[in-house]
């Protein structure tokens, strides 16, 4: 049997990478130069056995919202195995690599398998909440609107109003990725090949008083007629509506689509707003599923780049069995935003391992859910509901796509 050697991917090998990708997934592999230009071969690695790529794995370059801040994280994606090389430490060496040279503190991505993710410390850190609205039962918005007017967008000029509405949910909310101009425009890309049925793109905005545009959505719609009538469906891919005006009037529009029957949104946020504006909530038949996995890197400068809802001063005991330098005790201050956190000597009041300080960092999840099972230890009493009061936060992380 041959080594497997992991080494950083090269700008020729980007159809190779795809390919071996495409196959340990099972879907076609496609190429075109937008996907090309996205791929960065010096934060891709690949795995391979007597010179032939068996193995992927890849970053994309883009900042994270995290409590109270914007940071960058390594956007984690294209990890996979060919089915011939399974169960030979292919994906082990990937991703501990990976992990173990990434300049970010954290680490996210969407995991396809849970189990495998788990073992290398990744945690889910926010949960997603998936709609399948039945409209003609679900009730509306109808309270009066403030002045302002929707209207459509082509794709050019999308690509230049919708990135400030974008960087403003960052900062009203934890977990929402950034998108470079590269990004942006894979993003709004509506090749007729990959709509799977559904019509094309709508980029609908909202435009306050001043004609400003401070809200969007990115739609689709597909015809059903049956033996009663029309039952049309529509498919919300995206919504980013930082101004309460702007969201109520967005999904006002979306729930009262002529001849429409359903809608379908997938990325909402478990605070979704929505519930508070129909007359129906149960109507909107709600699916809770894991959203962004967080894997903290760096101790330290990943928890001094948060914000923390209380004033904090704790020593927490961290156990990393992939990363060495992340093993230790740390003091964790903060008050506002000071916030400093470095090794110490000093006894621990809580002890845990990075996977839990993945799952709470979005502020979404208690250290308290973890103490029943031991994988969170109070040492100081007082110091579990110190801890966990402060890495929660006022609003719950929202993710709007899958990378």
């Amino acid at each position: 049997m041959s080594e497997i050697e992991i080494r950083t991917a090269q700008a020729s090998e980007y159809e190779t990478f795809r390919t071996v990708f495409a196959a340990a997934m099972m879907f076609e592999p496609s190429f075109d130069e937008l996907s090309a230009e996205l791929f960065e071969p010096e934060r891709a690695l690949v795995a391979t056995d007597d010179g032939k790529v068996i193995g992927t794995t890849r970053v994309l370059t883009r900042d994270l919202s995290v409590p109270g801040a914007v940071v960058d994280a390594a956007h984690v994606t294209s990890v996979g195995v060919l089915p011939t090389h399974r169960r030979r430490g292919v994906m082990s060496g990937l991703i501990g690599r990976q992990l173990r040279e990434v300049p970010e503190a954290i680490a996210v991505l969407w995991a396809s398998e849970p189990a495998i993710y788990g073992r290398f410390g990744y945690a889910t850190s926010s949960w997603k909440v998936g709609y399948e609205a039945d409209l003609h039962r679900v009730g509306p918005p109808n309270d009066r609107l403030r002045p302002g007017e929707l209207g459509e967008l082509t794709t050019e000029d999308a690509l230049k109003e919708l990135p400030p509405i974008l960087r403003r949910l960052q900062e009203q909310r934890p977990g929402v990725s950034s998108r470079t101009e590269p990004a942006w425009r894979k993003h709004l890309e509506d090749k007729p090949e990959d709509r799977h049925g559904w019509n094309a793109l709508r980029i609908l905005v909202h435009r306050d008083e001043s004609g400003t545009i401070d809200g969007y959505a990115l739609w689709r719609g597909k015809m059903n007629w049956t033996q009663t009538g029309p039952l049309n469906e529509v498919l919300l891919e995206e919504l980013a509506a930082p101004e309460p005006a702007a969201y109520k009037a967005i999904w006002q529009y979306l729930l009262t689509m002529d001849l429409s029957g359903k809608l379908g949104y997938g990325f909402a946020s478990v605070d979704e707003a929505l519930v508070h504006l129909v007359a129906t909530p149960t109507a909107l038949d709600r699916r809770l599923g894991e959203g962004l996995w967080v894997r903290v890197t760096d101790v330290p400068r990943a928890l001094s780049q948060r914000r923390y809802s209380v004033p904090l001063d704790v020593v927490l005991e961290v156990t990393d069995d992939l990363i060495a330098a992340n093993t230790g005790r740390f003091r964790l201050t903060a008050d506002g935003a000071a916030v400093t956190c470095v090794r110490t000597e000093d006894a621990a009041d809580l002890s845990l391992s990075v996977t839990e300080l993945g799952a709470t960092y979005l502020g979404a999840r208690s250290l308290a859910e973890f103490v029943p099972t031991g994988r969170v230890v109070e040492h100081t009493p007082g110091a579990l509901s110190q801890v966990s009061a402060a890495f929660r936060w006022a609003v719950a992380p929202v993710s709007l796509e899958i990378f």
